[in-house]
């Protein structure tokens, strides 16, 4: 089993930080959740003077064995086709991420096709894609280690050159069924609460991945106490890497930007592995996806925006970003009543 040490930040300078922030010329409370974020910021850093460095997303991207099974109205080959349009700058994730001026890495953790050595993609393919999980586990215990090894590796990595801002996305067709399975097994919730209609699917086709998800848990019996085994049973590469970059990332004291849905079943596979890693996640937004919100509710977060967003990718993460900065921004630029010889509340 992989071993992580993540420590929770120290919280020697809460009352410090708390200070600074009360004393910036404006009423007590009045930037609200911009205070609470940058008091978690300079905790994380342990620092009263913050500082955001090279914020970088990374995308991985694999395919599912589930999804030639009918649970998306997109074929398999979108996968590989998005991943290239990642590459020629064109995707969402792409756009926000360069207005927000994030850095991108495309991680290719096990998509369903030979990309034959592509400039500018990040090779750590552990198969062609998982097996399909209705018939048998998706993935091999080792494959499933291996995926999060190297997902650690290179959030490590990143944090080694300079990073300290760790954003997450994703790509894979038919990733919503996998992070619903997760969600289900490891929440305890019934799976109409848990899957949505990921890519677009109608009344009908809802049902039916309903159905077919509820048929695969029951096959395969998880429990709840060993997410490890149900992330590689039900889970997918990019997933599995995903949930070890998170890891990864917080063990090196990173502030880690989670998305949507997808990104956030990872995070709740490595909350089970290690809960300190709470202490490290800001989560951008509420995703359009059915069982986002109650995802988020079960990790007692509060995401920054609410858009209705559901494209995956990182966008949400790369959209929130500018109110990360804001929080360090003010928290070490605004005047404080003394320095602006401004009166403060009487008492």
């Amino acid at each position: 089993m992989l071993q992580f040490n993540i420590q929770s930040p120290d919280r020697s300078l809460t009352q410090a930080l708390a200070t600074k922030i009360d004393g910036k010329t404006k009423p007590v409370g009045a930037l609200g959740r911009l205070e609470s974020l940058a008091l978690k910021i300079g905790s994380i850093q342990g620092t009263l003077s913050p500082a955001l460095c090279n914020p970088t997303v990374l995308v991985f991207a694999g395919d599912h064995g589930i999804a030639c099974s009918g649970v998306s109205p997109y074929p398999q080959s979108v996968t590989q086709q998005m991943v290239l349009n990642f590459l020629n700058g064109g995707a969402g994730i792409n756009v926000f991420a360069r207005q927000s001026g994030m850095k991108i890495h495309i991680v290719d953790a096990g998509v369903n096709h030979d990309f034959g050595g592509l400039e500018g993609l990040v090779d750590a393919k552990v198969a062609m894609g998982t097996r399909n999980f209705l018939i048998e586990p998706a993935m091999t215990i080792a494959e499933c280690e291996t995926a999060m090894t190297q997902g650690a590796a290179l959030a490590q990595q990143e944090v080694s050159a300079g990073c300290n801002v760790l954003a997450f996305g994703e790509m894979g067709i038919a990733n919503t069924s996998s992070a619903a399975a997760l969600m289900s097994v490891l929440c305890g919730l019934p799976m109409g609460r848990c899957a949505g209609r990921g890519t677009g699917l109608d009344d009908a086709g809802l049902q039916k991945k309903i159905d077919l998800l509820e048929q695969a848990l029951r096959l395969h019996r998880l429990q709840p106490d060993d997410p490890f085994k149900v992330l590689a049973t039900v889970g997918g590469f990019e997933i599995a890497m995903m949930a070890g970059a998170m890891l990864g990332g917080a063990e090196q004291k990173a502030l880690l930007l989670i998305d949507g849905f997808i990104s956030t079943a990872a995070l709740l596979v490595a909350s089970r592995i290690q809960p300190q890693i709470l202490d490290y996640c800001v989560f951008s937004h509420s995703s359009g996806e059915a069982g986002h919100a109650l995802l988020l509710e079960q990790l007692k977060a509060e995401p920054l925006l609410d858009l209705g967003l559901r494209l995956g990718e990182g966008t949400g993460a790369a959209l929130a970003y500018p109110l990360v900065e804001a929080a360090v921004n003010f928290l070490n630029e605004m005047a404080s009543f003394e320095s602006a010889n401004v009166s403060g509340k009487q008492a």
